[in-house]
């Protein structure tokens, strides 16, 4: 079956998402013929989604700055826009901490770097393999080509696994296909902990200390601004996913990282940065799991440890006001359950 001849003019195809979605989803229909998802690749590399709009960077720091995400979720409404987007500025470069969660918000990201220097990208870090923060390595690698992309070695396995495929599709849904035309770009430069990247007057060190919200979680050091990112390990006001993570790995790198570092300005890929993060987080995160590790060395039931955990202070503070939290809470209690029983025994 031949690709339907699409406009090629990047500004026409920019404003063809409507139609292009048609084509997308009448494609994914036919995936029992091999033509059509042939042709249902074709659509979704060249269709591309809507340019996502503007949002200015906030300067964090003497060196850094953050492409800010409002919302902790994706959604048509927000195109996917559910990561925050770090970048720092250095006598060599700019440094990119997470690229974003598409091609288009990638492309955002750039003019909003655009605005605040007009030196070169030069490396691109990737703090763990879900989607949101590096779907964007696409716009950054076409724009600044064969720009290093680093990330643990973990990380980028899962991402050229199932992981980067999964990452693509979902963010495609979630988003009523505002995040088409977007491709796989994995990390091509492995990292290891405690390695140290040199930009002239600012010095990245890199932190990973076991499975918390991943296994291959990576945390990034600006040496110079006493600032550290700490992508999803800890959030500002947002339930985490930890289904491939634990909570006591991360309670475990959170204590590393407050004594090998000491007081920093602590950003997360969700939510605001604060010097306060990995105390508060920390402390909503216990309230889950500590409850859950007395029902299970008391012989409590899943559903009394649930009742533990809405009840202690350190959870009822925040589910009011904490994005995700109804949807979520029951899923993480009951994998805070299933660890606690481990460790327990």
């Amino acid at each position: 079956m031949p690709a339907p001849h699409l406009p090629t003019d990047g500004l026409t195809r920019r404003h063809w998402l409507r139609a292009g979605a048609g084509l997308a989803l009448g494609a994914a229909g036919l995936a029992a013929v091999p033509e059509a998802r042939l042709f249902a690749q074709q659509v979704r590399d060249f269709v591309l989604g809507p340019p996502m709009p503007d949002i200015p960077a906030q300067q964090l720091s003497p060196h850094v700055w953050m492409v800010f995400a409002e919302d902790g979720f994706p959604t048509p409404q927000n195109q996917g826009m559910m990561a925050n987007v770090v970048f720092v500025v250095t006598q060599k470069g700019v440094v990119v901490l997470d690229s974003g969660g598409s091609l288009q918000i990638g492309q955002m990201a750039i003019r909003m770097i655009r605005r605040v220097t007009d030196r070169p990208v030069v490396a691109v870090f990737n703090s763990h393999y879900h989607g949101d923060h590096w779907l964007g390595n696409h716009a950054f690698a076409e724009a600044f080509p064969g720009v290093p992309i680093h990330a643990l070695p973990h990380t980028r396995e899962q991402i050229l696994g199932a992981e980067g495929n999964a990452w693509r599709g979902m963010m495609e849904r979630w988003t009523n296909q505002a995040t088409l035309g977007t491709k796989i770009v994995a990390p091509n430069t492995d990292v290891r902990p405690g390695q140290v990247f040199d930009y002239g007057d600012v010095q990245l060190r890199l932190h990973h200390h076991g499975v918390a919200h991943t296994p291959s979680d990576l945390c990034m050091e600006v040496v110079q601004d006493r600032l550290t990112y700490v992508g999803d390990i800890a959030m500002g006001n947002r339930i985490a996913n930890i289904d491939d993570g634990s909570y006591v790995g991360t309670f475990k790198t959170y204590d590393t990282l407050i004594k090998d570092l000491g007081e920093q300005l602590w950003v997360p890929g969700h939510g605001h940065a604060s010097r306060d993060l990995l105390q508060t987080y920390g402390d909503f995160l216990r309230g889950i799991y500590e409850p859950c590790l007395k029902a299970v060395k008391e012989g409590l039931p899943l559903d009394k440890a649930k009742g533990l955990v809405l009840a202690d202070p350190r959870v009822a503070s925040r589910a009011a006001r904490m994005q995700g939290f109804d949807s979520n809470i029951g899923k993480y209690t009951s994998l805070a359950y299933l660890e606690a029983e481990k460790e327990a025994f």
